[in-house]
C-alpha cells in the first residue's frame, strides 16, 4: 500500500518552483524535486507525469469550475459573455496565487516545451468550454467561436494583469479585452496606417504661391 504523504502536492509544487528558479528549470530533475520537498520519486509520479507537468497541476481544477460555471449561465446569456463571466468567477483563485503565477509566467516564456504545454492545455480548456455551451443548445459554429474567443481574451487579460504591477485584480483585464474583442469584430478598430492615411487625405494642400 502506498505511503500517505501529507500536502505532498503542494509541497512537491513549491519545492520545484523554488528550484526552477534558483537553479534553472533545465537544470532541475524529477529527483531533485522530489528530494527538496522531502518525499521520493515514486511519490512524484503519483500526482506529475513530469517536471513540466507541476507548473500546469492546477488547471484541471480550474477547468472543471470554468465548465460548471459556463453551465450554470443563464439560459439568455449570449454564449462568449457566459465564457467570460466563468472566467470572471476562478479569477479570485489566480489573484490568491499572483505571485506563484508570476514565477509561472516567466518560466513559460523563456521555454517552448514549457509555451507548447500550455497551449495544449488551453486548446483542451477550449474544447471543454465548447462542449458545455453545446450542452445549453448552443449550435457550432457559435459554441467553437465562444470557446476559442473566450482563450483568447483570458490570455490577453491575464498577460496584461501580470505585467500590471498596480493592478490587484484579474476582472478588470477581462473586461477590458472583452470590450477590445467586440470592437474588433464591430469593425470599430482601424490600424493606425489607415488612421494616418486617412488624416493625411483630409488634411487640404497648402496653396502654391502664384508667379508675381
Amino acid at each position: 500500500m502506498a505511503r500517505w504523504e501529507p500536502n505532498a502536492r503542494e509541497r512537491l509544487e513549491a519545492a520545484a518552483m523554488e528550484l526552477f528558479q534558483t537553479r534553472g528549470y533545465v537544470a532541475t530533475t524529477v529527483q531533485d524535486i522530489a528530494a527538496q520537498a522531502g518525499l521520493t520519486e515514486r511519490t512524484f509520479f503519483r500526482y506529475y507525469t513530469d517536471k513540466r507537468e507541476v507548473l500546469f497541476g492546477r488547471t484541471e481544477e480550474l477547468q472543471a469550475l470554468i465548465v460548471d460555471a459556463v453551465g450554470k449561465a443563464g439560459p439568455a446569456t449570449p454564449p462568449l459573455d457566459s465564457v467570460v463571466g466563468a472566467l470572471e468567477a476562478v479569477a479570485p483563485i489566480l489573484e490568491g496565487r499572483r505571485e506563484h503565477g508570476k514565477a509561472r509566467y516567466a518560466l513559460i516564456v523563456a521555454h517552448p516545451e514549457l509555451r507548447e504545454r500550455e497551449l495544449i492545455k488551453l486548446t483542451t480548456l477550449a474544447a471543454a468550454v465548447a462542449e458545455a455551451l453545446r450542452a445549453r443548445r448552443v449550435p457550432e459554429p457559435a459554441a467553437s467561436l465562444a470557446a476559442e474567443a473566450g482563450i483568447a481574451i483570458f490570455r490577453i487579460g491575464y498577460d496584461r494583469w501580470i505585467a500590471d504591477a498596480k493592478s490587484k485584480t484579474l476582472s478588470p483585464h477581462l473586461r477590458a479585452a472583452h470590450k477590445e474583442l467586440k470592437a474588433v469584430v464591430g469593425g470599430q478598430v482601424v490600424s493606425t496606417a489607415a488612421r494616418t492615411k486617412s488624416g493625411a487625405a483630409s488634411t487640404p494642400k497648402p496653396k502654391g504661391r502664384g508667379r508675381s
